[in-house]
């Protein structure tokens, strides 16, 4: 079995070539998403660094076993994987029927795409396009996590997000 160490040497070079919208070595992102996870454990940190693998590489689920990726590591990445022909919201709502682990990951993924240092230098339309969805994912996964867990990522990964997080917290608490 893998470590964190070697999982993170492996999404270095599975996306060693590739870079985010605003040209920065897309591997920054991933590790962004798994320190956000390192409270949860070993698991979802490996999780977070894999979790464009399928979706981004060649590789499949099938190889990152034969490599020795945990099964349930490899089960997080596949359960957070765009498929094909299903609309962002309904796979993010498919997300939440897989588990607390599913959900931690793609907060995580979710609160660094929403970081106002990613998204301030792209085009105004682009930016407002993006904020819009990822804010719409919020309000699917938020509600299918426990406020101390989204506290906990947000906190590592976006903290801009914790008014929006506290927000809704007080609105939740007076209904």
């Amino acid at each position: 079995m893998k470590t964190v160490a070697e999982v993170d040497a492996f999404a270095f070079g599975a996306h060693a070539d590739q870079f985010d919208k605003i040209g920065v070595p897309y591997i920054e992102h991933v590790r962004a998403v798994a320190a956000g996870l390192v409270p949860f454990g070993d698991d979802l940190v490996m999780a977070g660094l894999l979790h464009d693998v399928i979706e981004d590489t060649d590789w499949t689920a099938e190889q990152l076993r034969k490599a020795g990726v945990p099964y349930y590591v490899v089960a997080l990445v596949v359960a957070v994987t765009n498929e094909r022909g299903i609309p962002y919201q309904e796979k993010v709502a498919r997300i939440t029927r897989r588990g607390r682990d599913a959900v931690r990951l793609k907060i995580a993924d979710n609160a660094h795409n929403s970081h106002p240092d990613r998204s301030v230098m792209l085009p105004e339309e682009q930016r407002t396009r993006l904020a819009a969805k990822y804010r719409a994912a919020r309000d699917i996964l938020w509600p299918a996590a426990e406020g101390r867990d989204i506290e906990t990522i947000v906190r590592i990964v976006n903290p801009s997000l914790l008014d929006e997080l506290r927000e809704r917290q007080s609105a939740g608490s007076s209904s």
